[in-house]
């Protein structure tokens, strides 16, 4: 249950900054908020495998969606973008995610990062602003991946933390 608070918390923060403060913040979100984001639904994916998996990421991603609308309806533009790309993005990541079945969580959870975050930054900028924008495409991807790293080292050492001790 945690995981998606933070999961929309995120998304909402992160569409909030972009309607507030424009393009120009979409680097700093990308590392701070979308890698964490996309690791995120890796854990969300491994946790929810086999119980309507699909349904429950669309519902967090709409959730999300109408929070950043209800909180700043001039939003709208980048709420809708937010769902749309990041239901891509989310279906590209999870597609990549079972590709690299059999490896580690770290190294599938930071391949389907690389993924879901080219795909979330090709399609974002064009929907909500009507236009790719090279080099913050460029610029967030880079954030996105890094940022994804972080996380992705930051929530397996929280998992090692929580798993139960071995008697």
């Amino acid at each position: 249950m945690p995981y998606t608070i933070i999961y929309i918390a995120t998304l909402v923060a992160a569409n909030m900054a972009v309607a507030w403060f424009g393009p120009e913040v979409m680097p700093l979100i990308a590392f701070l908020f979308i890698g964490l984001d996309l690791t995120l639904r890796d854990s969300l994916h491994d946790q929810w495998r086999g119980k309507h998996l699909w349904s429950r990421m669309l519902a967090l991603i709409v959730v999300a969606g109408l929070v950043s609308y209800a909180l700043n309806p001039a939003s709208g533009a980048i709420a809708v973008a937010s769902v749309v790309a990041f239901s891509l993005a989310s279906l590209a990541d999870a597609a990549a995610y079972q590709l690299l079945a059999g490896r580690s969580w770290s190294a599938r959870a930071n391949g389907s990062n690389v993924v879901g975050a080219t795909v979330d930054s090709l399609v974002f900028p064009l929907l909500a602003f009507g236009a790719a924008l090279p080099s913050i495409v460029a610029a967030q991807l880079a954030a996105k991946v890094v940022g994804g790293v972080v996380w992705v080292l930051v929530i397996a050492r929280i998992g090692r933390t929580l798993r139960p001790k071995a008697v």
